[in-house]
């Protein structure tokens, strides 16, 4: 557990900590030479409401909602020490219906943090006290639209046009930090989350929402180091945790950088199960091999009640300080877990560099077939110059087609929409925003989901910068 020290460090002088971390901040190098503030990630300076969208191929008259996805944009000048994964938060919306796009529209959240710094001014609702930037995914949970962030600020509510309405707590239910991944459960409509907080080194908690969104019980787990945990899994009896090693660097905060998690060599990389319903004292612990791993695709138990996880992994990242999350990519894997505190089994499902796997999340939780997910440059460049393909994978058959976006096209995340509510699994659209560094330029592209040509483009006349998560969200 956390030294003495460092609890009376993190908990008792974060003011002198912080104050020592600026002075250090302006040894480091000008943030005019920071590649996520310039290129295809030079933030946006406006707001717009475009309504007159040019749109090639033809939008299926079944999609009627919002497209959403949330990324990083840094308000203003930006500063030294800037990180990736800390800019303003900024959502670009497409509504779709009736076979039309009847807008594009990009929004700042209204955080206290932006108003600070001269921007629009900040709406209300609870804060934590710990900054209340907001820039990681965005989705609804029972009837609202909720953008979401990580280990500090509770989420945000936002009305159909993409606007801040109000901060969330969850009704007052949240005591703490949210994540940006739940994972909703389809047989029961329930949430579940794994969220983390700096300022808590040896505790993280697991989160539970009811399917309107209000909090049923929130669960703590004893852990070492401050870990980052930025997703998690669940199947139908547990929810899967895992513990890897980037966690909490001091050393980092004090040196000015404002992302203060590394590459942790003494930090033991394990993979835990945590029963639905138990307590924190009851997660079996399963050692796995150093690691990291962002993102899960899907995750269920097998007919011998193993747990298998299907995750894009990383041999490392964060390894030292850098300005965003450079790190070694190793491919799809699928990990084995017994059950019984035994060594994860890892499988190689795909070598390719990938990121952002998504299911046909109707099948969450299920043994399933179908995983898409975007392939990365293989020199590791967030710059994006090399070509990234999309990726379907069939998990059955291990066939892998992909869709090439052509010469400077750059593909973000991309997600699964079924034609309807009783489709068979992969019987639908994969969409994601697609930027031109050539043009300047961005679009909506809807693919067909099982072989991946092109349906429709809905072009927007300015390019959005990488983001991070989003998803389709129906307007019933």
């Amino acid at each position: 557990m956390a030294s003495v020290i460092e609890k009376t460090i993190r908990k008792a002088v974060t003011p002198a900590i912080q104050a020592l971390a600026g002075v250090n901040r302006n040894r480091l190098p000008d943030a005019r030479t920071n590649p996520f503030l310039s290129g295809v990630h030079t933030p946006l300076r406006e707001e717009f409401t475009l309504d007159d969208l040019h749109v090639t191929g033809s939008i299926p008259a079944e999609l009627d909602g919002r497209y959403v996805r949330i990324g990083p944009n840094p308000y203003g000048k930006g500063d030294k020490g800037h990180h990736w994964f800390l800019g303003d938060g900024m959502v670009h919306g497409v509504r779709l219906k009736n076979g039309e796009a009847i807008w594009y529209r990009n929004r700042f959240i209204r955080s206290r943090d932006l108003e600070g710094k001269g921007g629009p001014r900040a709406v209300d609702g609870p804060r934590r006290g710990f900054g209340d930037t907001v820039n990681t995914n965005v989705l609804a949970i029972g009837d609202k639209i909720m953008a979401l962030v990580e280990a500090s600020s509770f989420p945000i509510q936002l009305d159909d046009d993409l606007e801040s309405v109000a901060y969330s707590d969850f009704g007052g239910g949240l005591t703490g930090s949210f994540t940006a991944h739940p994972h909703e459960c389809p047989a029961t409509g329930e949430f579940h989350a794994i969220c983390y907080d700096g300022m808590s080194a040896d505790t993280i908690r697991h989160v539970v929402l009811a399917r309107n969104g209000t909090v049923l019980r929130e669960t703590e787990i004893a852990v070492r180091h401050g870990p980052s945990i930025h997703d998690c899994a669940l199947t139908e009896n547990f929810v899967v945790v895992l513990d890897l090693p980037v966690t909490f660097s001091m050393p980092a905060l004090i040196s000015g950088h404002r992302f203060p998690y590394r590459w942790n060599r003494a930090h033991k990389a394990r993979v835990g199960l945590l029963p639905r319903g138990g307590t924190g004292d009851q997660t079996v612990w399963h050692e796995v091999e150093p690691c990291y791993a962002f993102h899960v695709g899907n995750s269920f138990e097998d007919d011998r009640g193993q747990v298998v996880i299907d995750l894009c992994a990383y041999e490392t990242i964060f390894d030292g300080d850098m300005p965003g999350p450079y790190g070694k990519p190793l491919g799809l894997e699928r990990w084995t877990v017994d059950g019984k505190g035994g060594q994860v089994h890892r499988d190689v499902l795909d070598s390719s560099p990938q990121e952002f796997p998504r299911p046909d999340e109707r099948f969450f939780t299920t043994d399933y077939r179908y995983l898409w997910s975007m392939g990365l440059p293989d020199d590791g460049d967030l710059e994006f110059v090399a070509p990234m393909p999309l990726y379907r994978h069939d998990l059955v058959t291990g066939e892998r087609i992909q869709h090439d976006f052509g010469d400077g096209r750059i593909p973000g995340e991309f997600v699964f929409v079924p034609r309807d509510a009783g489709a068979p699994e992969g019987d639908g659209w994969v969409m994601g925003y697609v930027i031109d560094r050539n043009r300047g330029t961005s679009a909506l592209e809807i693919l067909d989901a099982h072989s991946l040509e092109t349906v429709a483009s809905v072009h927007i006349p300015h390019l959005i910068p990488p983001g991070f998560h989003g998803n389709w969200i129906a307007a019933t």
